[in-house]
C-alpha cells in the first residue's frame, strides 16, 4: 500500500474541505437537524381546545366538567349552543375537541343507570385525533370513579408504571432517533462529493493514470469524511444528554463502537452514490432521497418498526437505520447492551452491511474512462 500517496489524497481532501468551507457543513447540518427536528417533533396534545355543551347543569356534570378544566391536556370552554354550532366551529378549526353532557345525566348516575357523553374530535390528523380521544377517555374514566356510587366504585385498582421512559418524555423517545439519522443523511452527503466531483473537473484522470489501487484511492477519500463525521458522534451524545436530558443507562463503549460502524455505513451509501452518478446534484439529490426518507420512516421515530405489517416490515429490515436506532434506544433507555441476544445480533448485522456496502464500493468503481 502506498503511504505516501494515501496520504497527500487525505491531505488534499482536508485542504479542499476547508477552503471551500464545507467543513462548516460537516457539524452545522447534524447540529441543525438535531435542534429543529428535536425541539420540533412532538407526539403530546397538550392545551387542546375543548368546547363543552352541558346540558344537564348539575352538580355531577359541573364536578366532571371541572376535571376537564384541571387537565394540561385541555383548554376548556363552556357553551351553551346548539351540536350543529359546536361542530361548525371545528370545520372552522376553533375547536379541537367536542364534549357534550346530556340531559339527565346526575339523574341516570345516581340511578345506577348508564348514560352516554358523547364526543366528537377533529381527525383530520389521525394520530393527534387519536391521542386527544384518548385524553378524553381518560379524564372521563377518571371523573366516573368518584362520581360512581360507593358500592361500586374502587373495586378494580390498577398500579400503572412506565418503564424506560417514566416521565413519557416526547426527547426522550425522539432525539436517540435522531442520532441515527443524522448519522446516516450527514456522512452519506459529504461522501457522496467526494468521488463525483473528481468526475465533474475532470481530475479524475489523475486517478486512472496513477498506479494507485481501487481500494487505496477509496481509503484515501474516505477516511478523512470518516474521521470528521467521528468528532459528530461525540457531539451528538452531548446534545443529547446535556441538552434534550435524554438519560444514558448503557454502555458508552457500545454506543461509540456501533456508531463508528454505522458512520462506515452511512459514508459506503454515498461512495456508492458517487461513484455510478456523474454529477454532484444528481449525487445529492439521490443521497437525500435514499438516506432521508427511510431514515424518518423506518428509524422508529414516528412509528414503532413492530406496528408495522406486511410490505413496510420487510422495508424497515432492509435498511441498517432500523438495527443501529434499536441498539442506541437500548443504550440510552434501557442499557441491556450486548446481553441482549437481540443487540448482538444487530450489531453483526450492522457489521455485515458495512464489509458488503464497502466491498461494492470498491468492485463498481472503474479505474478507467467508462
Amino acid at each position: 500500500m502506498k503511504a505516501r500517496v494515501i496520504r497527500a489524497y487525505i491531505a488534499k481532501e482536508l485542504i479542499e474541505l476547508v477552503r471551500s468551507r464545507f467543513i462548516l457543513m460537516v457539524y452545522l447540518l447534524p447540529t441543525m437537524i438535531m435542534l429543529l427536528f428535536g425541539y420540533g417533533i412532538r407526539m403530546e396534545v397538550t392545551d387542546a381546545r375543548a368546547l363543552i355543551i352541558d346540558n344537564d347543569r348539575s352538580f355531577l356534570s359541573n364536578r366532571l366538567i371541572s376535571k376537564f378544566e384541571h387537565s394540561r391536556y385541555f383548554d376548556v370552554s363552556l357553551d351553551t349552543s346548539d351540536e350543529a354550532d359546536a361542530l361548525r366551529s371545528i370545520k372552522q378549526a376553533r375547536t379541537d375537541v367536542i364534549i357534550i353532557i346530556p340531559e339527565s345525566f346526575e339523574k341516570r348516575l345516581l340511578h345506577g343507570q348508564s348514560t352516554q357523553i358523547g364526543i366528537y374530535v377533529d381527525a383530520a390528523f389521525p394520530s393527534r385525533g387519536s391521542t386527544i380521544e384518548n385524553y378524553a377517555k381518560g379524564v372521563i374514566l377518571d371523573a366516573a370513579a368518584s362520581l360512581a356510587p360507593a358500592r361500586s366504585a374502587h373495586l378494580i385498582t390498577i398500579n400503572q408504571r412506565s418503564l424506560f421512559n417514566q416521565a413519557m418524555r416526547d426527547e426522550d423517545a425522539i432525539v436517540p432517533g435522531l442520532i441515527g439519522l443524522v448519522l446516516l443523511v450527514a456522512p452519506a452527503i459529504l461522501s457522496a462529493l467526494l468521488i463525483v466531483k473528481e468526475k465533474e473537473r475532470g481530475t479524475i484522470f489523475n486517478f486512472y493514470a496513477s498506479p494507485l489501487s481501487k481500494g487505496e484511492f477509496l481509503i484515501a477519500k474516505l477516511i478523512p469524511a470518516f474521521l470528521l463525521h467521528s468528532l459528530n458522534i461525540f457531539i451528538l451524545f452531548l446534545w443529547a444528554v446535556y441538552v434534550f436530558d435524554v438519560p444514558f443507562r448503557g454502555s458508552f463503549l457500545l454506543y461509540w463502537g456501533v456508531s463508528e460502524i454505522y458512520l462506515l455505513i452511512s459514508i459506503a451509501i454515498g461512495m456508492l452514490i458517487s461513484v455510478v452518478t456523474r454529477t454532484q446534484i444528481v449525487a445529492v439529490v439521490l443521497t437525500v432521497i435514499i438516506t432521508i426518507i427511510p431514515g424518518f420512516l423506518y428509524s422508529g421515530i414516528i412509528m414503532p418498526i413492530s406496528s408495522m405489517s406486511g410490505i413496510s416490515q420487510v422495508e424497515a429490515h432492509i435498511f441498517p437505520v432500523m438495527y443501529y436506532n434499536h441498539i442506541l434506544y437500548d443504550a440510552f433507555l434501557i442499557g441491556e447492551g450486548l446481553q441482549s441476544g437481540k443487540t448482538l445480533s444487530y450489531l453483526l448485522i450492522l457489521i455485515v452491511y458495512a464489509v458488503i456496502l464497502l466491498g461494492l464500493g470498491r468492485l463498481l468503481l472503474k479505474k478507467e474512462l467508462g
